[in-house]
């Protein structure tokens, strides 16, 4: 022993043996060589040197052995004959894997790295084919196969014949049984599936994931199998079979008067343990004599006697009447704990013998007592087992079937029956559970009548068994039987067990194939036939290459499928398979098709098969195999068109021709060349394929994403410049100076750097007002500086020239604004949380727009100012995301806006930026212009003024549009920006209005933002960007310096109208607390705070817009504003404090807003907020929360204020801390003991309290007071009153163990669901 103990502990050697074999060796018949160095003499047999020793290398390093001959013979293979033959010292003879099924070194047995058919296929060397486990069914496979090795169930049930014209075959479960019983008994499969018999059951594939106890499913079973027998030879088999009868009686100890009633069972449940015992019963016997041993009725327990007309001592006990043939024994090993409320597992140790001798069970007073056998089974359950049928003391006399032991006599006479023999029982099958009472795993140990062997039926592995291994599932441990025993024993045990009665005259044999009934050889036969043909079908399949087929089909472009051919068909009859499956019939000729190797991930063709069309597709494709390296491509030609070799080796390049003029990139054309050609070779190829001329050509390489290379060596290899299996390459020729710069600052650089950079994005547009687009003019900006053209800029330009306004006149403009802020015109929209201007009337030229040009910050404010918008500082948290922040706002609230003036709108962004230019402008799905807005100087008249827009610091989470000069973001570097309008599939003009964007990613949002203004008709200070994700979920994009580098192509984006958060600003949501409400929080309004703001500033801006959007009309000393964590209301803030210095805020930030019944009372931070509640323990009711002010942590001060609020004498007076969060809801039934009451301690910022911020939850009450006297009902009501105010608030978590599905057979196919349940 301590040579094991001490064996964890010493070194470990890593062994690689190569065997080219699958079979195992007899000992001493081969040697073992060193794999690397030969020369080393092979290892010893019967060497006692231990390994380290021997040369070994410990520590993980690799020890290469080889196996060999030994002497010159060959290494002997252990035989495929039943090793159970053998005896024990051949046994030991034999090392490695036990030998297979077949053949040792067959070849013929398909196996893949995925699927082995030999180890299913191939049936048990036992003879006994296995079961299936669907995924948790092992239970229904112990059962199932207990049930086929019972004789007499067998017989039974093969003798039953199935009607099909009555039942359907799929729901009927006895043909489903006998179906698999004959397979059982027929297959030469090593195990079979179950389905058919679940599903019978009327079960789905979830209930395959539902492990359920075997007793329990033996009990359904059978009586489904009674329900369906019913008016059969069969009806009272189950009982004939399994059932017995007890008598449960109640006697007198005065007079002797007996009452009595007869229960029959269908197997008899052991107590492990007694409830309370702190031992196990020992053996099977034990138990059986506790379940029979009577108790006595006395003191408040007596029985009244009828006949003694009085209440009486009395004995209560269980007598057995009769056993049935078949006696099952069920050890009751799941327990409760009282203790943790658990189930619990008792694997206590449990002896049970394998010839039970049941006589000392029947008790010699039952040869007196009127018995009888017309009982029958009621339903009722004892211990979830025993079936129960009460009767009177008058029995019928009819004659019982002979069944099992029987003492029957009549009341009238003095006869007595003895037992025909000793009721002795052999034991046949033990079901074993592994596990403990939260899940586990069964298997069957059984005996075959046949040759009286053991074996072990463990799902489809079947072998065979001793009686050693029989006692190994006793359980426990042979040492002591404590009470801490079952906690250290062994988890796998017995838990039912199945004797049959020793009668030589009734215990019958397996039927044999001979002495099948006609429908059972009928059935043989056809299950012969559906095997034979899937083993046909499967021979099929493993002769089948499978792999991946794509096609480039003129009409529906590429598709893809899976082609499946057998390895013998040759390459053209596989072509034509290709062509039926990817339809291309009418589309393209067969003779214009052809299979070629295709590399699907590289997008190459790697070969074609000229001259191939007669081979077979099994040695072309390398053999049959679970996956291929590589697909097929059937590829499509027009009628004129020949197609091209491909020779392996080749490498394929894909040509985009870059037209500098147009400033276009052509669709590619496929080329293909060697890894050995030059350069200059390499051009003259794509010269022939493009028609270009060489001479000018200049090729670039995109060897991975914006990685672009000039290849301007004439002599160096396409190997050597980085060409791979497919290859991507730009070529221009042409006659431009363009080559004769560096190639970086080149326009073909600068073309292809912004083709590789632009992404397409989908850009919604929020829905306008009536009457904006009316009064809204859009212009187009054009410069003296002619811009570069972009992608599909055909045409003629219109230009409009731009007017350049003077600073006082854009003044005047607004001082006119300002005097007519009474006027109609000047309105703002309920749903904005800005207000917008509208603008006089504006007379514009016939043939263009007029605009101005001019970039005024301050004016830009004060025109704000003037439209009643937010002013003052506000700030923004710190940004963990990459480039959005989750809006705060409601997503689906559109903001509509009142008309803009567009003269105003146009000059509040800088024009020096670059759009594209159309021809002409394009008609938007939302009426608006396509806008090409070119290259334009900025006046030099403000430029150097220093613009700043609030009080906020550099590390602000949200940044500001302009840089510290006053400039607009966007202008530091032209990005590519191009937008068209696109048509959604609802084309209403209620629609949201959709963009096609194509933008260069390494855009900044603020540039992005000054792109957009013109197709959203606003500001971009005056809407919002949301990024929408797969999920349709939107966040608010509000890092204005961060680029559009996490974005791809075709992803969403929704603009909504309204004020986007300036540096240093915050969005934050307001929540109403209602302490006494049942919903304590109430969602408000979304507000913007900005850093550096007063508390108090904030309320100022706050409850104006309450009280135009919740009709709230507060002053500002009856409110407050607090710290929400969730909902639980935390520090008071206070008028002075200052957001960021005193107050952290952040991203998504949420307050909450108290209305004060009083003023407010909370000045310093020294003071305390304390919500307190009342608890009537006379009445078993709590009161409403009340706050209460203390200028310090003081016990003592808390309960002064307590007792001055409550009138509860200050000696009286008991609090405790709430649990949990706030509101801390507590059952009325246990807060009068389960709260810690008036804690030892004179500070509430000590254990147990912990008191230190605002919003705790402190429960008093009166020591004087007695809790209310409550009767069981009245307990028992208040408990479910309890039970769903607790649950409806939420705040009752508890233990809850996984629900168990109840277990059930549908005998009408499946279970009926109810439409109105969820």
């Amino acid at each position: 022993i301590s040579q094991i103990q001490n064996a964890a502990e010493e070194p470990r050697v890593l062994c690689i043996i190569q065997d080219i074999t699958s079979a195992g060796y007899v000992k001493a018949t081969f040697d073992l060589a060193w794999g690397n160095t030969p020369d080393m003499a092979p290892l010893d047999h019967s060497s006692t040197m231990s390994l380290s020793d021997s040369s070994f290398e410990p520590g993980g390093k690799k020890n290469f052995l080889q196996l060999t001959d030994k002497d010159g013979e060959q290494p002997q293979i252990a035989g495929t004959a039943d090793s159970s033959g053998l005896d024990d010292v051949s046994k030991e003879r034999f090392i490695g894997p036990l030998a297979r099924d077949s053949t040792a070194g067959c070849s013929g047995d398909y196996s893949s790295p995925s699927y082995s058919y030999s180890s299913i296929l191939n049936k048990s060397e036992t003879g006994y084919v296995g079961l299936v486990n669907q995924a948790m069914t092992c239970y229904l496979n112990s059962l199932l196969q207990t049930l086929f090795m019972t004789p007499e169930f067998r017989n039974a049930l093969y003798n039953w014949e199935f009607e099909e014209t009555e039942e359907d075959p799929v729901t009927s479960i006895p043909h489903q049984l006998q179906r698999l019983f004959v397979l059982l008994q027929t297959t030469k499969k090593r195990a079979i599936e179950t389905t058919d018999v679940t599903r019978s059951f009327g079960w789905d594939s979830s209930e395959a994931w539902q492990q359920h106890d075997v007793q329990e499913l033996c009990r359904v079973m059978f009586d489904a199998l009674e329900q369906k027998w019913k008016q059969t030879e069969q009806a009272d088999l189950i009982n004939q079979l399994y059932q017995g009868k007890l008598k449960d009686y109640v006697r007198c100890l005065e007079c002797g008067y007996e009452s009595w009633r007869v229960d029959t069972y269908l197997d008899i449940p052991l107590v492990i343990r007694p409830f309370g015992a702190s031992q196990a019963y020992g053996s099977v016997e034990e138990a059986l004599q506790a379940f029979i041993q009577p108790e006595t009725l006395d003191g408040p327990n007596q029985y009244y006697c009828e006949r003694c007309n009085k209440k009486c001592d009395a004995r209560k006990g269980l007598r057995f009447l009769h056993f049935p043939y078949l006696l099952t024994l069920q050890l009751k090993r799941f327990d409760f704990d009282y203790t943790t409320m658990h189930r619990i597992k008792l694997n206590d140790r449990m002896t049970f013998p394998e010839e039970l001798d049941m006589s000392p069970f029947i008790d010699v007073e039952d040869e007196k007592s009127p018995q009888t056998e017309s009982c029958t089974d009621s339903g009722a359950e004892n211990e979830g087992s025993c079936h129960s049928d009460q009767m009177s003391n008058d029995f019928s006399t009819d004659d019982c079937v002979d069944e099992g032991i029987c003492l029957d006599s009549t009341g009238s006479t003095e006869r007595v029956l003895k037992p025909k023999s000793l009721p002795t029982f052999e034991l046949f099958s033990v079901m074993v559970h592994s596990g403990s009472a939260a899940g586990g795993h069964y298997y069957a140990c059984i005996k075959s009548f046949s040759d009286g062997q053991w074996y072990s039926f463990n799902d489809q592995h079947v072998s065979k068994i001793t009686q050693e291994d029989i006692r190994k599932t006793y359980g426990g441990s042979s040492g002591s039987r404590g009470y801490y025993s079952s906690a250290f024993a062994s988890s796998t045990n017995a838990y039912m067990l199945i004797y049959r009665l020793k009668d030589p005259s009734r215990n019958a044999k397996y039927l044999v194939a001979e002495d099948f009934p006609e429908h059972i050889k009928s059935l043989v036969l056809r299950e012969k036939e559906s095997e034979e043909q899937e083993k046909r079908q499967r021979e099929i399949e493993r002769n089948t290459c499978k792999i991946k087929l794509f096609c480039m089909h003129p009409v529906k472009m590429m598709t893809e499928s899976k082609l499946e051919v057998h390895k013998d068909k040759t390459l053209k009859e596989a072509t034509e398979m290709a062509y039926k499956m990817m339809e291309l019939e009418g589309v393209a000729s067969l003779d214009c098709c052809r299979l070629v190797k295709y590399d699907e991930f590289h997008e190459y063709l790697e070969r074609s098969y000229e001259g191939e069309e007669d081979t077979p597709m099994g040695l072309l494709l390398g053999g049959i195999k679970s996956s291929y390296m590589f697909d097929l491509l059937l590829e499509t030609r027009k009628p004129e068109q020949v197609f091209q070799p491909y020779k392996p080796g080749e490498v394929m390049v894909k040509v985009h021709v870059v037209d500098l003029k147009s400033e276009t990139i052509a669709t590619p054309i496929s080329v293909r060349a060697y890894l050995n050609q030059t350069i200059t070779e390499f051009k003259q190829l794509i010269a022939q394929a493009a028609g270009l001329s060489a001479e000018t050509m200049r090729v670039v390489l995109e060897r991975c994403y914006n990685d672009l290379r000039l290849l301007y060596v004439p002599n160096k290899t396409l190997k050597a410049e980085g060409f791979f299996r497919s290859n991507k390459v730009f070529v221009e020729s042409s006659e431009s100076t363009d080559h004769q710069v560096a190639f970086t600052e080149s326009l073909l650089w600068k073309l292809l750097d912004r083709h590789g950079n632009t992404i397409r994005l989908l850009v919604l547009l929020p829905e306008q007002s009536p009457g904006t687009l009316a009064n809204r003019t859009l212009c187009q900006k054009v410069g003296g500086d002619s811009g570069v053209p972009f992608e599909g800029s055909t045409g003629n330009r219109k230009s409009v020239e731009v007017i350049e306004e003077s600073t006082d006149k854009l003044k005047n403009l607004s001082q006119q604004q300002q005097g007519s802020s009474t006027s109609d015109s000047q309105k703002s929209s309920d749903a904005s949380d800005f207000e917008h201007i509208e603008s006089p009337t504006q007379e514009a030229d016939s043939n263009a727009s007029l605009c101005v040009a001019a970039d005024n910050r301050e004016l830009e404010n004060r025109i704000r100012a003037t439209a009643g918008g937010s002013s003052g500082a506000s700030s923004d948290p710190d940004n963990h995301f990459a480039s959005e922040e989750r809006s705060d706002s409601e997503v689906n609230n559109d903001r509509s806006t009142s008309s803009v003036d567009s003269d105003i709108l146009s000059s509040s962004h800088s024009s020096d930026t670059l759009c594209n230019a159309d021809s002409g402008p394009i008609q938007l799905a939302n009426g608006l212009d396509s806008h090409s807005i070119t290259s334009s100087r900025r006046s030099k008249a403000h430029e150097g003024k220093k613009e700043t827009w609030d009080t906020a610091e550099e590390d602000s989470g949200t940044d500001s549009e302009y840089d510290d000069n006053g400039k607009s973001k966007a202008e530091a570097q032209y990005l590519y920006f191009r937008a068209e309008p696109c048509s959604q599939d609802d084309s209403s003009s209620d629609a949201q209005k959709c963009l096609v964007v194509h933008v260069d990613k390494r855009i900044t949002l603020a540039a992005f933002k000054l792109n957009l203004e013109p197709y959203v008709g606003v500001a971009s200070t005056q809407f919002k960007v949301f990024r929408v994700y797969a999920n349709n979920q939107e966040f608010e994009s509000v890092r204005l310096n961060e680029t559009l580098s996490s974005f791809s192509d075709d992803n969403k984006i929704t603009i909504r109208l309204g004020r986007a958060l300036k540096k240093g600003e915050y969005r934050v949501k307001v929540y109403q607390l209602l302490v006494n409400e049942p919903e304590p929080c109430k969602f408000l309004v979304d507000t913007v705070f900005a850093k550096g703001m007063t508390v108090r500033q904030s309320k100022e801006e706050l409850l104006p817009q309450l009280k135009e959007q919740c009709k709230l009309d507060l002053s500002i000393d009856s409110v407050r504003l607090r710290k929400k964590t969730w909902k639980n209301p935390g520090t008071v803030f206070l008028d002075y404090h200052v957001y960021e210095e005193d107050i952290s805020i952040s991203s998504n930030w949420e307050v909450f807003l108290e209305v004060l019944n009083e003023p407010e009372k909370m000045k310093s931070m020294s003071q305390l907020a304390i919500l307190t509640r009342r608890w009537s323990p006379t009445t078993m009711k709590l009161g409403p929360f009340q706050e209460v002010i203390l200028e310090s942590s003081s016990v003592e001060e808390l309960k002064e204020k307590l007792s001055e609020m409550s009138n509860i004498p200050l000696e009286n007076l008991e609090f405790a801390k709430g649990r949990g969060t706030f509101p801390c809801d507590i059952s009325v039934l246990e807060i009068h003991q389960d709260l810690d009451w008036n804690p030892k301690v004179s500070t509430l910022n000590v254990w147990p309290l912990y008191i230190c911020d605002d919003g705790a939850v402190v429960f008093y009450r009166a020591s004087t007071e007695e809790p209310m006297a409550l009767s069981d009902e009245e307990r028992s009501e208040l408990m479910k009153k309890e039970s769903s105010r607790l649950l409806k608030t939420g705040h009752r978590v508890s233990y809850s163990p996984r629900k168990e599905k109840a277990l059930k057979i549908y005998l009408d196919g499946g279970p009926v669901k109810d439409s109105g349940q969820d």
